[in-house]
């Protein structure tokens, strides 16, 4: 607690200092966005400073000792700790609370869709809201997974007591709420209302809080890019002895391949919104026709970055949802091998089909061919996850449990995704459709289908191993039940409106169009119902759920081989990887040996099976 009030008092302070001292060289006034950048900036560092660099980092270079917070219970997760299993769970509840921000702003959309014409919200209110919802659910989608999963499972996945730079994992999450202040400010500046997208000329001409927007999206972005490097590094260099490249966890390997194109195609749409920033404050052209500029660089710069973005979301949700699948059908992930080749070919292939995006925006005619000849291939090695999923589940003996519910529910949604994303990377369909609600139908069955549904998974299936508690199991199917079916009852509509001429980013349609336009809103309305029992489920098993043992699933993988919650350093004792994680249903295979120490000193080894006696519930 002592370490966040002081950032945010140093957070407040560097912000004022930053923002006078550019009033005082430049003159102008406090309100001028070249004091809101510089004010930004200073109060960043200052927040950051408060938070613990100052007492660790900072300390260091003066040749002072680092400054250690001993805090225990709820308060460690209020502060800047080095451990990778507080950081996951700071993200989860982070973004946990994010998803329901973001989900509020979705009602407030759909209650305006209501019915034809203007009711609470006029069209430059309607098109702030939408952009605010957007960015959120972005967010959300980015960061979600592979921030608290890929945080807290990775490094005991593979064996390692951290991750590869604890410090630098604690600044990856404390860069993130900044970027919640900054969006949620920026109201005060007349808000944004370019989308998530940030296309300009608007995103340039428009109100005062879209510097803010561009502001918090780079520190998201440096978030993402650090945490990538994180992630990279703890795979490559911190495995436990004997867990080569051919034994990890599914999940790690998707950890990997997203943490991949996080690393090396953030910096795109860093720089894109650099270049806005520039020509808000700079007197730059950058994106100015009139002045020998051009707007198409900036799409081509924020899709390069922004598809390859789409995979950041779902190949951690891919990992997820195998994870579980395997575990609870008691059977070897199928085709281990030709997924991890699909992950990577995903990560690769997703740089290379930017430009479907763009079919509209008067690019070469030359290059519509192999942009889309690239965004089919892609479904190959999507494909190839997809069957591998069901071919798992095919003669399996399912446990079906919430996880594995949510995991079958995925298996859905995304196929619901995948096909109708079929129509948007081939031209011809694509001119009809681009910007219609086929568009924002398919883009929340990929994504919000895609990731959500993993992310609940995920929730449900690690819950027990993260709090050491049992989810209400009867409870978390209803929660299931109700969320799909409002699911489907609220997007299944929009395609309909897309393919009858219903344009996204509109606050107005055609009066014909209102009787879906109804039904999607009051499904809507029953789906963000269903989040307050999840919020009930989630709080209610975390004061008292039933003790969940230390692996109430009978899984294979390290993480269940130690306590609920894991101890301070994961293992008492070095882990030795001695098979395959995924060997159920053959005698006598072990995923791992410890080697724990006695009270005497001698080591006593202890077996992670995953024979015949795996296999019983």
């Amino acid at each position: 607690m002592r370490q966040l009030l002081r950032a945010v008092i140093f957070g407040i302070l560097g912000y004022l200092i930053g923002a006078i001292l550019t009033w005082l060289i430049r003159g102008g006034s406090l309100g001028d966005e070249v004091c809101v950048v510089f004010g930004y900036v200073v109060g960043l560092i200052g927040w950051l400073f408060g938070i613990g660099m100052g007492d660790t980092w900072v300390r260091e270079w003066f040749g002072l000792p680092a400054r250690e917070f001993e805090v225990t219970g709820w308060k460690r997760y209020l502060g800047f700790s080095t451990d990778h299993k507080v950081i996951g769970v700071q993200y989860l509840a982070t973004f946990v609370v994010v998803l329901l921000l973001g989900g509020l702003a979705a009602m407030i959309i759909r209650f305006e869709l209501a019915q034809a014409g203007e009711g609470i919200l006029n069209a430059d209110r309607y098109n702030q809201v939408m952009s605010m919802h957007g960015i959120l659910m972005v967010a959300v989608a980015v960061a979600a997974i592979l921030g608290s999963f890929g945080n807290y499972l990775v490094p005991i996945m593979i064996g390692a007591d951290d991750m590869a730079f604890p410090r630098l994992n604690a600044v990856t999450f404390w860069l993130i709420p900044p970027v919640a202040i900054g969006l949620l400010a920026a109201p005060t500046l007349g808000s944004f209302d370019a989308g998530w997208t940030a296309y300009p000329p608007l995103s340039i001409v428009n109100n005062g809080g879209q510097i803010l927007f561009v502001l918090a999206v780079t520190t998201f972005g440096l978030s993402s890019i650090l945490g990538g490097l994180n992630v990279i590094t703890t795979i490559v260099t911190m495995r436990a002895p004997g867990m080569t490249w051919g034994r990890l966890p599914i999940f790690v390997w998707a950890a990997f391949a997203a943490s991949m194109i996080s690393l090396l195609t953030t910096q795109f749409f860093a720089a894109s919104l650099i270049l806005i920033a520039m020509d808000r404050v700079a007197g730059t052209v950058f994106f100015d026709g009139g002045a020998g500029g051009d707007p198409l660089l900036y799409q081509h710069l924020f899709w390069f970055y922004s598809h390859p973005a789409v995979y950041v979301m779902v190949l951690p949700g891919f990992g997820v949802v195998l994870e579980t699948i395997t575990h609870m059908s008691r059977k070897p992930l199928f085709a281990y091998k030709a997924v991890v080749v699909s992950l990577l070919s995903i990560a690769g292939l997703s740089v290379i089909v930017w430009a479907h995006h763009m079919f509209t925006s008067g690019m070469a005619d030359y290059l519509h061919g192999p942009f889309m000849f690239a965004s089919e291939m892609i479904s190959v090695p999507t494909g190839v996850i997809f069957l591998s999923a069901v071919a798992t589940m095919w003669r399996g003996k399912l446990w079906m449990k919430t996880p594995l519910f949510f995991a079958m529910i995925w298996v859905f949604q995304f196929l619901m995704g995948g096909v109708t994303g079929i129509f948007l990377a081939d031209v011809v369909t694509d001119v009809s459709l681009h910007d219609s609600y086929f568009v924002v139908a398919h883009f929340h069955y990929t994504i919000m289908g895609g990731m959500l549904f993993a992310f609940l998974t995920g929730i449900f299936f690690w819950f027990p191993k993260i709090t050491g508690r049992m989810i209400n199991d009867r409870l978390g199917i209803i929660f299931a039940l109700w969320l799909t079916i409002a699911f489907q009852l609220t997007f299944l509509p929009q395609f309909w409106l897309g393919t009858n001429g219903m344009n996204r980013r509109i606050a107005d349609y055609p009066e014909q169009l209102e009787g879906a336009n109804l039904m999607s809103s009051i499904s809507a309305f029953v789906l963000g119902g269903s989040f307050l029992l999840l919020v009930y489920i989630l709080l209610s098993a975390a004061i008292r759920g039933p003790k969940a043992g230390d692996n109430p699933w009978n899984a294979s993988t390290l993480e269940w081989q130690v306590s609920s919650p894991p101890p301070e350093h994961n293992f008492s004792g070095q882990p030795t990887i001695v098979g395959h994680p995924y060997g159920y249903g053959t005698a006598g295979s072990r995923h791992a040996e410890f080697a724990d120490m006695a009270a005497g000193g001698q080591a006593q080894p202890k077996q992670a099976g995953t024979g015949e006696g795996a296999d019983d519930e």
